[in-house]
């Protein structure tokens, strides 16, 4: 297994109407010329969450901190008018929650961070991470 030092939360830049499954995803980023889907895992609005990648492999969705990460992506992250927003349904923050609880339980180690914290010109995932889970650091 790979040695993870940071679990990183991400959002679809979706709008309401719009959907973002893992089969989508992996679609959008094989259009990229991509391997597939660079997210480990996403939560979809109705909080059911859908493997993405396999975590023993790295990642591809944060810029030189994908060999030592895991990503989660939540369905949505962009109002009806396409401005960034926290658009997580109440399904999505218990899933959420619960994913990031087990895999603290797995990886204590692991800082637990939005993509805004390792790249500041990016929104996603529209809410502060580092203060959702304060309780889960190391």
């Amino acid at each position: 297994m790979r040695t993870i030092t940071l679990i990183v939360i991400h959002c679809s830049a979706v709008r309401p109407d719009q959907t973002s499954s893992a089969e989508q995803i992996d679609s959008w980023h094989k259009s990229r010329g991509w391997k597939g889907i660079g997210y480990h895992y996403v939560v979809r609005r109705d909080g059911s969450i859908e493997l993405g990648r396999p975590i023993e492999e790295v990642g591809a969705h944060v810029v030189g901190h994908n060999k030592y990460s895991i990503a989660i992506c939540y369905e949505g992250g962009l109002d009806a008018a396409g401005n960034p927003a926290d658009t997580r349904t109440p399904e999505q923050v218990r899933a959420l929650r619960e994913l990031v609880e087990r895999l603290h339980e797995r990886f204590p180690n692991a800082v637990i961070v939005g993509h805004h914290d390792l790249n500041p010109h990016k929104p996603c995932p529209c809410y502060n991470v580092v203060a959702e889970y304060r309780n889960l650091q190391p």
